[in-house]
């Protein structure tokens, strides 16, 4: 018999509402408090891997996710000049990965758990917690509380419940880059195609001066992004008080002789930009929980967004966690195999994604080795089976009985 009863989630984001339903498929009831007042209804673009969707899928939650978003079927890495280095399809007996928004995403998931008896409070902004024997007190800015038998920190890479159970824990790492996105536009001539529905390809190319990508929306519309290195870091609120003529002027320079880089980036508008502020990933966290508290998703384990695997893992890791707290009565020893289960995986995927920033912010002559050694290392040994097989096949087995 279980001995937990009631868990209270810090975040309403992507891995809140995912732990919610999956401890509640795990008999578990669950409480999500969110900060804001409202669901996020902004962010960049983001991709949810076929390992991702399998985890949803426990939850009922894959198709859900599917219908709002673009299947992509191929992924293709380029020069700055446009010569193709690699090509990556979906990989044989997996669906594509999915593309939205962000915002679309939280909607979806949010409205899937209240969907489904899930209660979501927002404007609960934690401020201190403290543990008994028997639970969790969770106290918030506005002066009311709530107990619980545990608390999980699903609050994001800022997480306040990371400083609350560990004040020396590491906060987000800074990777030399810089984001901006950009919204769908119809550039002066075509640039990719993309079937009904469906998004055929994504481009990633290494500029001359900085990493971007672009591909054309099933509306025939193009979206694009660019990875602009900058060593001194800014903060989100600080990179958006800079004029957006600056920022813009600042990549169109730093794209000039990209094909088609330099085309976009001329045509595109301060309107279209999106400011997404500095690329960021989680250090390895010593303390992943303390007595009745633990950290999800990317409170934890964020990789920076060259991993294209952010939102999977935390999908992964609620879904374990929950499978953990639903075979191991005592708290500390659930969390202890839930970071067994979790930690060797987000980490080697976290630490090949700093490898790629790495490239991202390399210079000219760098980048130019890159491309030479890309099409060989495609050749030989990067074969898209051998590169994403291991993450992309990757399957929570619900059923199965956790050991302590």
């Amino acid at each position: 018999m279980n001995g937990i009863k009631k868990a209270l989630i810090i975040g309403g984001g992507i891995a809140g509402p995912v732990t919610a339903l999956a401890l509640q498929k795990a008999g578990i009831e669950a409480t999500v408090y969110e900060a804001y007042p409202a669901a996020a209804d902004t962010g960049a673009m983001l991709t949810v891997a076929p390992n991702g969707l399998a985890a949803l899928g426990i939850i009922g939650a894959d198709k859900l996710v599917e219908a709002a978003g673009h299947p992509l079927h191929s992924m293709v890495m380029e020069t700055g000049a446009g010569r193709t280095l690699m090509r990556v399809d979906a990989l044989p007996g997996l669906p594509p990965s999915c593309t939205m928004l962000r915002s679309d995403l939280f909607r979806v998931l949010h409205d899937h758990a209240v969907a489904n008896g899930i209660t979501i409070e927002h404007g609960k902004r934690l401020v201190d917690l403290e543990q008994t024997e028997t639970g969790v007190i969770a106290q918030f800015e506005d002066g009311t509380t709530a107990t619980g038998d545990i608390l999980i920190g699903a609050d994001g890479i800022h997480s306040t419940v990371r400083s609350l159970i560990d004040p020396q824990a590491p906060g987000p790492e800074y990777t030399g880059l810089m984001s901006f996105g950009f919204g769908e536009f119809t550039p002066d001539g075509r640039l990719s195609d993309g079937g009904e529905g469906d998004i055929e390809a994504m481009h990633f190319a290494f500029g001359k001066r900085a990493f971007y990508g672009y591909w054309r929306q099933p509306n025939g519309k193009h979206v694009f992004f660019s990875n602009f290195p900058q060593e001194q870091p800014m903060t989100l609120a600080e990179a958006k008080a800079v004029p957006a003529e600056d920022w813009l002027a600042k990549l169109r320079a730093a794209h000039v002789g990209d094909t088609p880089g330099e085309q976009l980036f001329a045509e595109t508008s301060v309107e279209d930009m999106i400011v997404t502020g500095p690329m960021e990933r989680m250090p390895h966290v010593p303390n992943w929980f303390r007595g009745r508290v633990v950290l999800v998703g990317d409170a934890v384990h964020a990789p920076s967004s060259s991993s294209g695997q952010g939102a999977s893992l935390a999908i992964e890791s609620a879904v374990e966690l929950a499978r953990c707290l639903r075979d191991i009565p005592d708290p500390a020893a659930a969390f202890a195999a839930y970071e067994r289960l979790r930690r060797p995986r987000v980490e080697d995927i976290s630490d090949n994604a700093a490898k790629t920033n790495n490239g991202k912010t390399s210079g000219p002559v760098a980048k130019a080795l890159f491309g030479l050694m890309m099409p060989l290392a495609t050749r030989t040994f990067l074969k898209p089976e051998k590169m994403f097989g291991p993450v992309h096949r990757f399957v929570i087995d619900w059923d199965a009985t956790v050991i302590a």
